[in-house]
């Protein structure tokens, strides 16, 4: 802080008072309830929700200042607005002091008085760390100075980080554009035309059903040596499950398939089902066995973040020993789709060796019968021309969407060759892997942007933000008085 300004304790300063709920609020204003509720998205977006008759109320005013009190966003500071003030709200005024000056300090420290809130359950401000802040007072002409500078220096911020976040938008349509063609063919037209004798879509359907046979056949030996060794230990505890057969359903009809795009020559049309072992989800009765440290991973929607397994933060199930849940067991190579919630249909591939972890009721575990389908797949139900189209249009519910798993097996899902799938993952990886970059520039280049605006308005509050030539311009002008007279001129009017 600069010799010439001069230093106040926030709390001695600033006049300030706290809200409470009306005894009496209807939604309609009228002759009686004519005094607008102030919440949250009254003095953030301008939204009335109700009206009081102003009873038992506290008051504010379009000169104060709103800060949030209670809940996650304590601390979060806005411009007054005429009426009822809020319970979880306090309002705040700083006499003879400019609005602007002012409202930009407070928000200069949203941050801090947010991540020490107090309270165990709801957070609150921290009373002792509002009130003691220093808050720095400096002449009107140089607070108006201040104020115009950090506003210039915003708007060109703003304006840089709309220009980023048009980039990222235009990042997704260029995402899109990539998987589209790539399951339309066109992304590997040049590549196949090279190619000769490749597997029809055919050929690979009849191989993944000698596999499951083979597959089925060896699971049924198993359960019986399992039953077998069962009888020789005297029928102790529950008799091995024989194994389920895979579950067909009816091929895509004809109308269903007309209704599809047309595909390259040896592709085709089938559903999901003709190529998994079987699709399950986790059980809602595992809840019970929650544990913060200990057990096996217990993946639920939040698990899977922008399609990929995020197990930093997942849950825990320590199951009893008799419990049977191997049906639902993750491994490498499969893919899990979220089937409740605002993020239905999000998928992940598990394409690393996973320690012990099953899926919970809200997310599909999808077992495919050749493994090396899953990368094709997991790109497959990521584009909105094809999968996530198809997965979309199967959600039903109101309030909080769902997918059955008749759902999962009934998708409708483009083939080719393993040749051509692999090819086609490495065409989308060869692309995806730019905008991945250039994503994660536009993530650091946000970070710094957020990071300068409190660098901004650090420099505002430190005395540093003006040149030496603008401090030397505000204390020319005609109505500068030094800082120390225009406290002095305040706590006068205070004291009356």
């Amino acid at each position: 802080m600069r010799e010439d300004w001069e230093t106040v304790k926030l709390g001695e300063f600033a006049t300030h008072e706290k809200g409470k709920k009306p005894k009496n609020q209807q939604p309609e204003k009228d002759k009686i309830f004519k005094y607008p509720y102030v919440n949250i998205a009254a003095f953030e977006k301008g939204i009335i929700e109700t009206y009081t008759d102003g009873e038992k109320c506290n008051f504010c005013y379009e000169d104060d200042f709103l800060m949030v009190w209670d809940g996650s966003r304590s601390g979060l500071v806005g411009k007054g607005v005429n009426g009822a003030l809020g319970s979880t709200l306090v309002r705040i005024n700083f006499p003879g002091i400019e609005n602007d000056y002012a409202y930009y300090f407070l928000s200069s420290k949203y941050q801090e008085i947010n991540t020490r809130g107090k309270g165990s359950g709801t957070p609150h401000v921290d009373p002792y760390l509002l009130w003691n802040y220093d808050f720095f007072i400096c002449s009107l002409t140089e607070q108006r100075s201040i104020v115009a500078k950090i506003e210039e220096l915003f708007s060109d911020l703003d304006k840089g980080i709309d220009d980023l976040k048009k980039a990222q938008d235009q990042l997704v349509i260029f995402r899109q554009a990539v998987l589209k063609k790539a399951f339309e063919g066109k992304l590997t037209k040049g590549w196949r035309e090279q190619q000769t004798n490749l597997p029809t879509a055919e050929e690979l359907l009849e191989q993944i059903k000698e596999e499951r046979q083979k597959h089925y056949e060896q699971q049924i030996e198993d359960w019986k040596q399992a039953v077998k060794t069962w009888e020789e230990k005297g029928k102790e505890g529950k008799k091995p499950a024989k194994p389920q057969k895979h579950k067909d359903v009816d091929a895509l009809s004809k109308n269903e398939l007309d209704e599809l795009a047309s595909l390259p020559t040896n592709w085709k049309w089938i559903k999901n089902n003709e190529l998994m072992f079987y699709v399950t989800s986790g059980s809602r009765d595992w809840k019970k066995f929650y544990s913060d440290t200990k057990g096996t991973y217990f993946v639920r929607t939040g698990d899977i973040k922008t399609n990929k397994l995020d197990l930093d933060g997942a849950a825990f199930v320590d199951l009893p020993k008799n419990i049977e849940g191997k049906r639902s067991l993750i491994e490498k190579g499969d893919l899990l789709m979220t089937i409740t919630g605002a993020n239905v249909g999000k998928i992940a591939h598990v394409d690393f060796e996973i320690s012990e972890a099953y899926v919970s009721q809200s997310v599909a575990l999808l077992k495919y019968v050749l493994k090396s389908f899953s990368p094709y797949l997991h790109y497959y139900f990521q584009s909105s021309a094809t999968g996530a189209k198809f997965i979309g249009a199967m959600v039903y519910g109101v309030g909080r969407p769902v997918l059955s798993l008749d759902n999962m097996r009934d998708a409708p899902v483009s083939v080719c060759s393993f040749e051509e799938q692999h090819q086609i993952v490495q065409e989308i990886e060869s692309r995806l892997s730019v905008c991945d970059n250039v994503e994660q520039s536009i993530t650091e280049s946000l970070k710094k942007a957020k990071a300068l605006r409190q660098s901004i308005l650090k420099k505002a509050f430190e005395g540093t933000l003006l040149s030496a030539a603008e401090i030397a311009a505000c204390k020319a002008a005609p109505d500068y008085e030094p800082a120390k007279v225009l406290l002095k001129k305040i706590k006068e009017e205070k004291k009356k």
